[in-house]
């Protein structure tokens, strides 16, 4: 359900309501947060690239704002609902849903006044092949039992007997239910497909109409597809994989807003700047420039 108010400009903020309640596991070496400081360490949770995975309950008003987020996070509802900032918009997060927040964009999420809200997480800190590629959803349908299952099971294992192969089983079961999220398609999925051709080609000028006869659907057939299985509309996928792609290249590259803009299909350097203002939570010329100041 999509949550229609505009929403300001935010800031980092961490705010628990008194009386959540968290439970889990974390990395080695993982940054210090006073929710998670007294999850047990699990090393098995490097193999895969997870800084840290657990379950909340709780209310408003915790909020949690990460304008500079560099890690994947997978929320996983059970029980009430949240908001969720996704693509510059607040929607809502119930039970039997999930959200997965790209790395290097605005991520955020609230409870709602007068509702308690449960749900698991995993964090992925950016391992070499990323757990959510270019046609991986942003917020579905999840059956979030198996993974909380999973995560409890990891908890108990680490604070009791702590075997390490019951260890390694239950961090193995945690990474596939958070991939099952992420990874939907089959390898001859014509979106998969359609959605690696648009990111070689960004600069294009595509349309839905260009997308549905590229891979084989009417407009409204292709339309339908993309709000199940990614929680997003056509265009709104090209301008996630446009905006994703400028925040590397600002990043990692010398090039001039200007020369980036056009490499990634915004022929206005004003118009893409807006555009990534809303997705992204900084201007391009800011994003570049903290980045610049924080990356060791």
């Amino acid at each position: 359900m999509k949550i229609n108010n505009a929403v300001p400009e935010l800031t980092d903020v961490t705010v628990h309501a008194s009386g959540t309640l968290t439970q889990g596991v974390k990395g080695p070496g993982v940054e210090l947060r006073p929710w998670i400081a007294h999850f047990p360490v699990c090393p098995a949770l490097t193999q895969h690239q997870i800084a840290h995975v657990g379950i909340m309950r709780t209310t408003a008003p915790t909020r949690i704002v990460r304008t500079k987020q560099t890690t994947t996070y997978f929320l996983a509802c059970f029980g009430g609902r949240g908001n969720v900032l996704i693509d510059g918009r607040w929607r809502r997060c119930r039970a039997g849903f999930a959200s997965l927040l790209p790395a290097h964009t605005l991520n955020a999420f609230e409870a709602l006044p007068g509702v308690k809200w449960e749900f698991c997480w995993a964090c992925y800190q950016q391992p070499l092949r990323p757990v959510a590629d270019v046609s991986s959803p942003v917020m579905a349908r999840y059956d979030a039992l198996p993974l909380r299952s999973a995560i409890t099971g990891l908890t108990q294992e680490c604070k009791t007997a702590a075997e390490p192969t019951m260890i390694q089983h239950w961090a193995d079961l945690i990474h596939n239910y958070v991939r099952r999220f992420a990874q939907p398609f089959q390898e001859d999925d014509r979106l998969r497909t359609l959605w690696e051709r648009v990111v070689r080609h960004l600069g294009d000028p595509w349309s839905l109409a260009r997308l549905a006869q590229e891979a084989g659907y009417s407009n409204e057939h292709l339309r339908r597809l993309c709000r199940h299985q990614l929680g997003r509309s056509p265009m709104h996928q090209v301008t996630h994989l446009r905006m994703r792609r400028a925040a590397e290249l600002l990043a990692s590259t010398s090039q001039t807003i200007e020369a980036i803009a056009d490499q990634v299909g915004y022929h206005n350097p004003f118009v893409f700047s807006n555009a990534f203002t809303k997705w992204i939570g900084w201007r391009p010329s800011e994003y570049r420039r903290k980045k610049l100041t924080t990356e060791p």
